[in-house]
């Protein structure tokens, strides 16, 4: 079966973070710290002892740990490292808060050492990058930006300070949590509002959420369906899946809640009477990936009981036919609307 999440043999912007260490113009050192890392044939775990990786998004940590990493979802507060890697991600707001980071969690007298390619903002990254770390040297290769500069450098640890807090969790509506970087962060995206308006209020006993984010779904499921004892959150992003468990709290004392930081494309290992979805078509990368919901929906017809149901939505164009087909007896499409679908599907009994 094609694997979802494949690992690229090569990646720009781990290739050119490494150029410096590969010319010598940065020692590596045992210790050293890798925030938004990432696997790829750059990146030998014997070139680099005790390195601590730190991805929350889980095919890219399961990758690494592959690789023979030691891999957390969140860095280890108040170490400091005498060498700080970064892959920054794309969304600006985000990868401050990463540069940031990484200037609090470097020790004294440490490099800090980030890539970003450049159709990804290499630019305005480095012009960030220099505003927290004073002047920085840099080389371009592989369509790349590498820049480093020492943590105690000329930087602003006033600015520091203001670009992690922009990126901290915040209640975006009353009780209900939320942060940047993580998918729809301030609202509810138009397909989860589409599938929200027409879940059953019949869904009962153990479900599932598969790509829950901060959980807007199965919070819908809780609110609607009093019939649920049981619902079960499948999230990739670390972040994501601690803000749905800060979410759905108040929900904790008469439905037993699961939240379970997994890849959803390689299966599911629990048994559910209904799933509900809102699959993601893309990964890490702006290219269309139709191949994970078709996952999501192979999933979910292995995880759901005899006579379980799938409540699913999706972009109106996306193909998952012919997967639905294949794991369900009775596919039916509820609605389209704006753009998208909601396909209800039942598991023979």
């Amino acid at each position: 079966m094609l694997d979802p999440h494949p690992v690229a043999v090569s990646d720009p912007a781990l290739d050119a973070l490494m150029l410096p260490f590969a010319e010598g113009r940065i020692a590596r050192v045992a210790g050293a710290l890798f925030l938004g890392a990432r696997a790829g044939a750059a990146l030998h775990a014997s070139q680099w002892p005790g390195l601590a990786c730190v991805q929350a998004f889980r095919p890219q940590a399961q990758a690494l740990e592959r690789a023979g990493f030691e891999v957390r979802a969140e860095a280890e507060p108040g170490r400091g490292r005498p060498l700080v890697l970064v892959l920054p991600p794309r969304q600006r707001e985000a990868a401050r808060a990463l540069y940031a980071q990484a200037r609090a969690l470097a020790g004294a007298g440490a490099t800090v050492v980030a890539s970003v390619a450049n159709d990804e903002g290499a630019k305005s990254g480095k012009a960030d990058f220099v505003r927290l770390f004073g002047p920085a040297a840099s080389l371009s290769k592989h369509k790349c930006r590498v820049f480093w500069a020492r943590a105690d450098g000329a930087g602003d640890d006033a600015l520091a300070a203001q670009w992690r807090e922009a990126e901290a969790p915040r209640e975006v509506a009353p009780g209900w949590w939320s942060r940047p970087g993580v998918f729809a962060w301030d609202r509810i995206d138009p397909a989860s509002a589409l599938l929200i308006a027409h879940l059953p209020a019949t869904l009962a006993g153990e479900g599932a959420d598969l790509g829950a984010g901060n959980g807007v779904l199965a919070a819908a499921v809780l609110e609607r369906c009093a019939g649920v004892r049981g619902l079960d959150l499948y999230e990739a992003d670390a972040r994501a899946l601690a803000l749905a468990e800060r979410n759905l709290a108040p929900h904790a004392a008469r439905v037993r809640l699961g939240f379970r930081w997994h890849d959803v494309a390689a299966g599911v290992p629990g048994r559910y009477d209904f799933v509900v979805a809102n699959p993601p078509f893309h990964a890490q990368g702006r290219a269309p990936r139709p191949e994970l919901g078709q996952a999501f929906v192979r999933a979910a017809a292995v995880a759901l009981r005899p006579g379980g149901e799938l409540w699913l939505v999706a972009n109106r164009q996306l193909p998952y036919e012919q997967a639905l087909a294949d794991g369900f007896a009775e596919v039916r499409t509820v609605v389209q609307r704006d753009g998208f679908k909601v396909v209800a599907a039942r598991r023979a009994r």
